[in-house]
């Protein structure tokens, strides 16, 4: 692979370090305690500060903005983080903020993640691998997005808000509360609507885990049961046996703001 290529007009601190065949476009602004992956290219007036790495192959489009400080007002400059995995996509005008000491100084997005223009990740997000936000979507400080959640157009999620795995949000949501993987859920205030059956056969899962994860959502969300008693019938069930259903009940075991319903 080729050596580093740096557009003149770009600014590029000594300090920084710049993997094989990354390209860095025009006017792009990179920081002292930047690290850029093999192969990783940086958009016209992209700027990115701070200690923040960018994983090979990714690509920062035109005018995002990553690693520069959080939006906390309790934030002092402590050299809090960023990392971004390999291959991901970040589109135009995008933010990503680095971490807090209090929120354990880092935010993360994973591998193969698609952040479309103008959304925004704030501080000690946790944004798994494979997700995609649409645009417009804005993660609050703190908020975990688990692996292949799709996040629709000009969402908003609330601080310390989860979205489990394989979720679903619709466009134009507003999230208070956490949103159980395999779900999909929309509104304002968000609602489960159902379960991500399309994304799930996307991904290869089982007709009878697909089955089994249904029941479960019936048991939760349609029974008119509480929820205690949901998951006692769930942990009484056959479904139990599947991971995928197991991995439901710990998510909820786990709720700190408690579950959409």
């Amino acid at each position: 692979m080729s050596e580093a290529s740096v557009h003149p007009t770009a600014v590029v601190e000594s300090a920084a370090q710049l993997g094989e065949g990354a390209i860095v476009g025009p006017y792009a602004v990179i920081g002292p305690d930047v690290v850029i992956g093999k192969g990783v290219e940086v958009g016209a007036h992209a700027v990115i500060q701070g200690h923040t790495v960018v994983g090979d192959g990714s690509v920062i489009s035109s005018f995002s903005s990553i690693g520069l400080p959080p939006q906390d007002l309790g934030y002092k400059g402590e050299p809090t983080r960023v990392e971004i995995g390999q291959r991901c996509q970040i589109r135009e005008y995008v933010s990503i903020h680095r971490g807090t000491p209090k929120g354990g100084g880092l935010t993360r997005v994973g591998d193969d993640c698609m952040i479309m223009a103008y959304s925004h990740v704030a501080h000690d997000c946790r944004v798994g691998d494979h997700v995609i936000m649409a645009n417009g979507a804005t993660l609050a400080g703190h908020v975990e997005i688990q692996e292949y959640a799709v996040i629709g157009g000009l969402t908003a999620i609330h601080q310390f808000a989860r979205i489990g795995r394989h979720g679903f949000i619709g466009g134009a949501s507003a999230v208070s509360m956490d949103v159980i993987p395999f779900a999909s859920a929309a509104g304002n205030r968000t609602k489960v609507t159902g379960v991500n059956v399309v994304g799930l056969r996307r991904r290869g899962f089982s007709e009878e885990a697909i089955k089994a994860i249904r029941h479960c959502h019936r048991l939760i969300f349609r029974s008119g049961l509480r929820l205690e008693q949901a998951l006692e019938s769930i942990e009484k069930d056959p479904i139990i046996h599947f991971p995928e259903v197991v991995s439901i009940l710990e998510f909820i075991q786990t709720s700190q703001r408690g579950i959409c319903r």
